[in-house]
């Protein structure tokens, strides 16, 4: 198996150098650099030699953001490797923007390490890997600062309609917070089956991302437990 080819941006050269010697104890992780700031960054990222970037937000000059918004641009020119953002505030306002320029995944920076080594396996595998906390944050920034259970909008209970009951499964699973792999164990399912679902349900649903998808479930959380339990 090919090992999962690992580069560590952050302005801190103590976390970095503890995050690079703790990941590379683990099978299958190779961290081959580390950069101080964005344009280190980048120069590494455009060489095709990364897989899964952890990048800082919050840096100096090129921060984290800028990092990911010209790694957008430049998406065609150049494999832009799967990008897990590294942040300290699990309240961090960047979180929904980073997401939208690409990052597959969200972490706080105080996460424990074999979550972080977990996650950068689940990145290199095409997965999107939230934090508990932070798809909570990208959670109420869909639905809104409310309190109190949402109503159900009858345009989501249309949509939800279009799904087929391993559908809905799914998407209530992925409303709690869970990783493809997560969900293909629960489920007793091939993870390509799971991937494929989700795929089905953002397409179906008209949902851009899969915060926005959890979002939708955690509207709709009383039709789905009516339905399924």
């Amino acid at each position: 198996m090919t090992a999962v080819r690992v580069l560590i941006v952050d302005d801190e050269q103590v976390l970095r150098d503890g995050l690079s010697m703790i990941l590379g104890t683990y099978a299958g992780i190779d961290v081959v650099g580390s950069a101080a700031d964005g344009t280190e960054a980048l120069a590494r990222c455009r060489a095709g030699d990364v897989d899964v970037m952890l990048l800082d937000i919050r840096m100096p000059g090129i921060d984290g953001l800028e990092v990911l918004r010209r790694l957008h641009q430049d998406r065609g020119a150049a494999r832009a490797p799967r990008t897990i953002v590294l942040t300290t505030f699990d309240l961090d306002e960047y979180v929904r923007t980073a997401l939208s320029l690409g990052a597959c995944g969200f972490l706080l920076k105080s996460s424990p390490h074999e979550l972080i080594a977990a996650a950068v396996r689940s990145a290199a595998a095409g997965e999107t890997v939230l934090s508990a906390s932070v798809l909570e944050t990208v959670v109420d920034g869909y639905l809104g600062s409310g309190t109190g259970a949402p109503e159900e909008d009858p345009a989501d209970l249309r949509l939800l309609a279009q799904l087929t009951r391993r559908e809905l499964e799914i998407l209530r699973l992925v409303g709690r917070g869970h990783r493809n792999s997560a969900i293909a164990g629960e489920l007793f399912l091939s993870l390509h089956t799971v991937k494929t679902h989700v795929s089905r349900i953002l397409q179906k649903t008209g949902c851009t991302s899969r915060g926005e998808a959890a979002a939708l479930a955690h509207r709709c959380a009383r039709h789905l437990a009516s339905t399924l339990d």
